[in-house]
C-alpha cells in the first residue's frame, strides 16, 4: 500500500538548490497531516555528503543516488534512476519543483509512473488522507483546486519555486541517508552535456530571486534599464524584464518574466514602465509584495499592485534608489 511523502530534491553544480529546501519543507509538513514519514531523493555526483543536511529541513531519510553519469542532468540518466527509486518506496504523495528542471524531469517522470500530475502549484493541503493541490490556470485569472483518482499513486505535483515556506534548519536533526544503487545502462543514454556555459555576471536566477526589479516598453531603450540595475544593487535584488522590452532586444530572454518567460515568486516585485498585459502577470501574480510604476493610471498593472506610483519611471526611480542607500547606510 502506497505509504509516505517523498521529494525530489535538485543540486548544480554540488550544492543543493533553494527549491530543494522548499520542497522537503512542504514535504514535512504534508507527511505529518497524513502521519506518515518524508523521504528525499537526490542524484548527483559527490553530493553524498550534502545529502543527510537535507534532515535540517524535515527530512527522516534521503536517497541518495551517487555517480558520475548524475553530476549534470540529462532526462535520459536522471528518469530511469528516480522512477526505480519511486517504485521501490511505493510513496503515496510524490513532490518535485516546477523549476527549468523539474518541468522537464516531471513530466517525463509521471509517463514513465504512468500516472497523473499537477503542474506549478502555489498550495498543498490534506483532505481526508488525499492530496489537495491549488495551480493557477487561464494565465493565471483563477485558480483551480484538484485531487487525483484512487488509482494514481503516487499523487504527484510540482511546487512554484518561492511559493512554499523554508522550515527553519534544526542543526540538531540529520536525515538517515541511503545509498541507492545506480544501475544505468551506458547505452541507452542518448544524450550527454558536451558543455555548460555559465552566467558570469553572478546575479541570483530571477527563479530564485527574493526582489526583482522588472522593466518594460516604457524603458524607452536598453540605456534606460541601467536605472533598475542600480536600483536592484541597492536592495539586493535581480532584474527583469518584460516580454516586449525582450522582443526589442533591450534584455536577453533570460530576464524574461511571464508566460512565455521564467515564472518569478519573489517577495517584492517591482514593475517599471510595464502596462500589465495577462501574459505578464502570469508570470509574477503570486510575488508577496507588488510595486507597479507607470505613467498610465489606467494600466492594468495597478489592479494587480498592492503599492502604486503614477508617475515617470525615470524620476521616480533614481531618487528612489538614492533614498535606499541612505537608510542601507
Amino acid at each position: 500500500m502506497a505509504q509516505g511523502v517523498m521529494v525530489i530534491a535538485e543540486q548544480r553544480d554540488g550544492d543543493i538548490r533553494k527549491i530543494s529546501y522548499e520542497l522537503v519543507s512542504e514535504g514535512r509538513r504534508l507527511a505529518d497531516a497524513l502521519g506518515q514519514g518524508l523521504t528525499a531523493v537526490l542524484l548527483g555526483a559527490g553530493t553524498k555528503d550534502k545529502a543527510a543536511e537535507l534532515g535540517q529541513y524535515g527530512a527522516d531519510k534521503v536517497i541518495a543516488a551517487d555517480d558520475e553519469r548524475l553530476a549534470t542532468y540529462t532526462a535520459d540518466a536522471y528518469v530511469p534512476v528516480i522512477s526505480e527509486i519511486v517504485k521501490a518506496n511505493d510513496p503515496a504523495v510524490l513532490l518535485l519543483g516546477a523549476s527549468s528542471l523539474g518541468k522537464d524531469l516531471s513530466a517525463r517522470l509521471s509517463a514513465r509512473l504512468g500516472v497523473g500530475m499537477a503542474q506549478d502549484c502555489v498550495s498543498f493541503a490534506v483532505e481526508d488522507g488525499k492530496l489537495i493541490a491549488v495551480r493557477p490556470i487561464y494565465a493565471g485569472k483563477a485558480y483551480a483546486k484538484v485531487s487525483f483518482s484512487d488509482d494514481s499513486m503516487p499523487q504527484m505535483a510540482t511546487a512554484r519555486p518561492n511559493v512554499m515556506a523554508i522550515n527553519e534548519p534544526d542543526a540538531g536533526k540529520s536525515a538517515d541517508v541511503e545509498d541507492a544503487g545506480v544501475n544505468l545502462d551506458d547505452s541507452a543514454l542518448k544524450t550527454k552535456v558536451a558543455e555548460v556555459i555559465k552566467d558570469e555576471s553572478g546575479k541570483v536566477d530571477l527563479t530564485e530571486a527574493d526582489k526583482i526589479v522588472s522593466g518594460g516598453r516604457g524603458m524607452k531603450g536598453p540605456e534606460g534599464f541601467q536605472v533598475l540595475e542600480d536600483l536592484a544593487a541597492a536592495i539586493g535584488g535581480s532584474v527583469g524584464a518584460s516580454r516586449s522590452a525582450v522582443d526589442a532586444g533591450w534584455r536577453p530572454h533570460t530576464d524574461q518574466v511571464g508566460q512565455t518567460g521564467k515564472v518569478v515568486s519573489p517577495n517584492l516585485y517591482i514593475a517599471c514602465g510595464i502596462s500589465g498585459a495577462i501574459q505578464h502577470l502570469a508570470g509574477m501574480s503570486t510575488s508577496k509584495v507588488i510595486v507597479a510604476i507607470n505613467k498610465d493610471p489606467d494600466a492594468p498593472i495597478f489592479q494587480k499592485a498592492d503599492y502604486g506610483v503614477v508617475d515617470d519611471l525615470f524620476k521616480v526611480v533614481p531618487p528612489l534608489t538614492e533614498e535606499l542607500k541612505k537608510v542601507q547606510g
